[in-house]
């Protein structure tokens, strides 16, 4: 199917705007096995946790370096800090390149992508639904972790202040409102993955294909991240600041490394979603 199919006459009474809703892609998107086995596992990670610590006694950083691991069974709010500090270099991505990722390429793939299309659905109506829900979702593994982490470590270590590694401690409220940020932070650092997996998923019928093609370049940033000898290069690696977010678990919170990281991956995201629209508004779709 042309893009030229778009511009052909339609039934009287046809709304564009009220085609594929975003409500009937949420619930397809719910249904299906990834989304049910993605979830599962990031429910039970703080489970395993709590159980490595169990088993394996009192946590500590690597090499020397004090970390959030230090101080991860003090309470439920360190715990649930400690989740999304082991988290969100790797586990928290696969999310994102799954939702993401997948959402186009797996219609293509059962070859319902040009019927949905025939509907009509217009193209960037499409887009935008899959785009929307994929976002959503992934926004929801994210929060749903330091949930499950929070309940189990306050079951587990009990309710208290959140220390900090280096020192000090912030009370119950004001560490809450701090994880809330920290959540939002590292979502926004994931939009580089997202926009990566997107517009792979419109550029192949394999899901697989975007899927791991996201995740193997986000693991390519970080690779180059460690680079030492790329110098300030690597300031404009969306990698460099994914735990920026750690300044804000202090007593005197700082922002700088978050708004450059913010504004470093909000760029490309919206370059690779801008890639994702033009290449498929044009796209000869057969499948």
């Amino acid at each position: 199917m042309t893009a030229l199919a778009e511009h052909t006459e339609v039934a009287h009474g046809y709304r564009a705007g009220r085609t594929l809703p975003l409500r009937v892609e949420l619930v397809r998107q719910l249904k299906r096995r990834r989304t049910l086995v993605m979830g599962a596992v990031l429910a039970v990670l703080p489970f395993v946790l709590v159980v490595a610590f169990a088993i394996g006694g009192e946590p500590g950083g690597r090499n020397g370096q004090v970390t959030l691991m230090d101080t991860a069974t003090a309470s439920g709010a360190n715990f649930a800090a400690t989740c999304l500090f082991v988290s969100a270099g790797f586990l928290l991505v696969i999310p994102v390149a799954l939702f993401c990722g997948d959402t186009v390429a797996s219609e293509a793939s059962w070859s319902s992508l040009r019927y949905l299309l025939a509907a009509p659905v217009p193209r960037a109506r499409l887009l935008c639904s899959k785009l929307v829900v994929a976002l959503g979702l992934s926004l929801a593994a994210m929060v749903l972790l330091p949930l499950v982490a929070l309940a189990v470590g306050t079951v587990a270590y009990g309710w208290g202040p959140l220390q900090i590694p280096t020192g000090g401690a912030l009370d119950a409220g004001t560490a809450a409102q701090r994880l809330v940020i920290v959540i939002a932070y590292i979502f926004v650092s994931q939009l580089v993955t997202a926009g990566l997996a997107f517009w792979l998923s419109t550029k192949t019928d394999a899901p697989l294909g975007a899927v791991g093609g996201a995740v193997g370049l986000t693991i390519v940033g970080n690779v180059l991240d460690a680079v030492t000898a790329l110098g300030d290069w690597r300031d404009f690696l969306p990698a460099h600041w994914q735990f920026a977010w750690a300044d804000v678990i202090q007593p005197t919170p700082e922002w700088a490394g978050m708004i450059q990281g913010t504004s470093v991956s909000i760029t490309y995201a919206l370059v690779l979603f801008a890639l994702a629209f033009r290449g498929f508004r044009r796209k000869d779709v057969v499948s």
